[in-house]
């Protein structure tokens, strides 16, 4: 079967549904890549290497209102999006970090909100979901990202030197990492839930199709 014929025989309901999911997928994908470009750094409490944005904000508007898989195409297509923008000054691994941490925290999320579609249930999916980037951000930091930062810029003193800057007491990768990327990166996640509450409901119209 052609893909036109098989879209022939695709109900009605089914092809809208369809197109209102590439639709709303390719729209929070271009808001998040532009919501890369708006990063603030706070140097008093972490090195300004690390900065906030709320980037992963349009993944979890998508969770919520198409399901976790679109949640984690969001956070695909916002990086993809910006490296063909932008480009990359990390080989990649910070686009490839991004995107880990952003689709840990929508795909927990998302199939939480799916099996309680209540307003607890998109608490819970948010919370749970900011905690659950924030722990994968340790051992994705310590394994992955750090080391191949370390490679590419001159070896690892130099980052543990950025942290004691701000916590002269802190020996080590992983201390830097649990006192300081951890809470960094729930706050992030949990400034993005607020975000997603305050303006959900406003945006569902466009999110879900319906008339106001």
């Amino acid at each position: 079967m052609s893909l036109k014929t098989h879209a022939a025989v695709l109900p009605k309901s089914g092809r809208k549904l369809s197109v209102r999911y590439l639709a709303v997928t390719a729209m929070l994908s271009a808001v998040a890549a532009a919501l890369m470009f708006v990063e603030v750094p706070i140097p008093a409490l972490i090195p300004d290497f690390v900065k906030l944005d709320v980037s992963d904000l349009p993944s979890l508007l998508g969770a919520f209102s198409l399901g976790p898989v679109a949640g984690a195409v969001i956070a695909l297509a916002k990086n993809l999006l910006n490296l063909l923008i932008e480009g990359t000054t990390t080989a990649g691994v910070g686009e490839l970090c991004n995107f880990g941490l952003n689709a840990v925290y929508a795909i927990t999320a998302g199939l939480i909100y799916k099996a309680h579609k209540t307003r607890k249930g998109a608490v819970a999916g948010a919370l749970v979901g900011a905690a659950a980037m924030g722990l994968f951000s340790v051992p994705l930091n310590y394994f992955l990202v750090y080391p191949a930062y370390a490679t590419a810029f001159g070896g690892m003193d130099p980052i543990i030197q950025a942290y004691q800057i701000i916590l002269p007491s802190v020996d080590g990768l992983l201390e830097c990492l649990l006192i300081f990327n951890l809470p960094f990166t729930i706050v992030k996640g949990l400034l993005c839930a607020l975000l997603c509450f305050l303006i959900y409901k406003p945006l569902s119209p466009i999110l879900h199709g319906r008339k106001r």
